[in-house]
């Protein structure tokens, strides 16, 4: 596995050789196609200009300097020098763990990117990264921490991910928006029994596992396909508009439908994993 940075995990006298690597592609927030923009007439790709409208010219990248809005049109200069002045100078490549959290305590929304951290390769090394692994495994508990990378400070959790190591970059707590507005909101709402009985239903009859190859992009899949019938030079027809049912506005009926259209399409689901219950129990039967 290719990594993006070298170090070690260190807690008490404990030090374990790993590296970093990017647990998802590096466009993964986007599109898997990319597109430049182009002069209609001639198709060559537009060039994008630095201009400054009071010189009325191009301004070259030594002319550049960041700024920061105090108020409107008012800036403070900021040299690439006062930002190095503050970044964290820092060569220990280690990753200090500050304490052991349990997982079930660590919202979600705080994580920002998933890394993978890899083991050394010598056997000797990786002896203390398993031993983490599976201490952390059969307690339940993350490691909280923080590193520096490319200059910048990073605070982190290490979690167990199957039989690996995976490093979420952590969102500092000022920059995670408080809910409380929508507490307060529902706080106001009351639900009838009946209501939440129905709505238990509807969920008992879409439970099932969490199947990661079900999360295809349609949009994405679309694009390519359309993306390869122009250059087929096919014509693309826009597809015609899907009339849209009246929304049912009671909420006791919206339930009622919803359990009904769920149990109308559980034979068809049954159809298509092959044969039913009945059929794979008498299959057992002839078996035995």
């Amino acid at each position: 596995m290719r990594t993006i940075w070298n170090g070690s995990i260190n807690f008490g006298l404990v030090n374990i050789p790993v590296g970093l690597a990017l647990a998802t592609k590096p466009a993964a927030r986007q599109s898997d196609v990319s597109f430049r923009t182009l002069h209609r007439e001639c198709g060559t790709p537009i060039k994008q200009k630095r201009w400054c409208p009071v010189h009325d010219r191009e301004v070259p990248a030594d002319e550049l300097v960041k700024g920061w809005e105090v108020a409107k049109g008012e800036f403070v200069f900021v040299e690439d020098a006062d930002l190095e002045a503050i970044m964290v100078q820092d060569d220990s490549r280690a990753i200090e763990i500050t304490r052991f959290v349990p997982l079930d305590q660590v919202d979600p929304v705080f994580y920002d990117r998933t890394y993978y951290l890899a083991p050394a390769s010598a056997a000797a090394q990786r002896r203390p990264y398993v031993l983490l692994l599976r201490a952390m495994q059969e307690t339940g508990m993350g490691a909280q921490g923080r590193f520096i990378l490319r200059g910048q400070e990073n605070f982190c959790l290490i979690r167990p991910r199957g039989d690996a190591l995976a490093l979420e970059t952590l969102f500092v707590a000022e920059d995670v928006r408080s809910q409380v507005e929508i507490e307060e909101a529902v706080g106001e709402a009351a639900v009838k029994d009946a209501e939440l009985e129905l709505a238990r239903q509807v969920i008992d009859s879409l439970a099932g596992e969490f199947e990661p190859t079900e999360l295809e992009s349609e949009y994405r899949r679309d694009l390519r396909s359309m993306l390869e019938a122009k250059l087929a030079g096919e014509e693309i027809k826009r597809p015609e508009p899907v009339a849209e049912e009246a929304p049912v506005i009671d909420l006791m009926e919206a339930l009622r439908q919803s359990v009904s259209e769920v149990q109308k399409t559980k034979p068809a689901a049954k159809a298509k994993s092959g044969r039913s219950d009945g059929t794979r129990k008498r299959a057992a039967a002839a078996k035995k």
